[in-house]
């Protein structure tokens, strides 16, 4: 039975986060939206790095909490828990999809690897068509990407051969940088066109339009 599998990023890769933090703090933020996203993913990685471990959760709860005090922004309880509770509402792009099941008819398992909470994931999963062969989120690797733990439990678990992976993600910093020392085949979707040196990813694309043919491109050199 083949065991080729695809990881990916899920937040910024399938899933609009942009729009959907914008659409989440707009309620409460307002035209002071931005400013608050910005302070917050100043916060966001700082709270990752914090030991003992958080839940994903507190971390966004803390973040909006801290970033709103940053931007002088008055925010009660129950509007700093914003996030969390309206996490599901965020969308899928639109080219993930299809995608999706063209990589799934060519024989390909697919994961996700996400900074997120089991619980918190199983709110987005209900906006895929179809549940991933296997998740894993960062409340069960007890760390936060790009820490390799995620990659590291993913291989333990799925007993994959490094030449039948490819990971695919957009954040350079959370993603391709730590799937680069880790010698793994790797599809940067640079949805963000943040700039960064794409000879550091295997392939770059632009849209997970494009994920099915360079998944294709990438996978005759894989052990099948």
């Amino acid at each position: 039975m083949s065991n080729k599998w695809i990881t990916f990023d899920c937040f910024g890769t399938l899933v609009d986060w942009h729009t959907g933090f914008a659409d989440i703090l707009r309620p409460v933020a307002g035209d002071r939206t931005a400013e608050l996203i910005r302070a917050y993913h100043e916060f966001e990685p700082l709270l990752e790095k914090e030991r003992p471990h958080r839940l994903y959760r507190d971390v966004l709860k803390e973040g909006v909490a801290r970033a709103a005090t940053k931007i002088g922004l008055p925010l009660s309880d129950a509007q700093k828990e914003s996030l969390p509770q309206r996490w599901g509402t965020q969308p899928v792009f639109a080219d993930v999809e299809p995608a999706l099941v063209e990589l799934r008819a060519a024989g390909w398992k697919l994961a996700v690897m996400t900074n997120c909470d089991v619980d918190l994931f199983a709110q987005t999963q209900r906006g895929f068509r179809r549940p991933f062969d296997l998740v894993v989120t960062a409340e069960q690797v007890k760390d936060y990407k790009p820490s390799p733990a995620h990659f590291r439990y993913f291989a333990r678990v799925s007993e994959v051969e490094m030449g039948d992976w490819i990971h695919a993600a957009c954040s350079w910093y959370h993603d391709i940088a730590p799937a680069r020392e880790l010698g793994l085949r790797r599809i940067w979707v640079d949805r963000d066109q943040t700039g960064e040196d794409p000879a550091s990813a295997t392939l770059r694309i632009e849209s997970a339009a494009e994920l099915p043919a360079a998944v294709e491109r990438l996978g005759r050199s894989a052990v099948l």
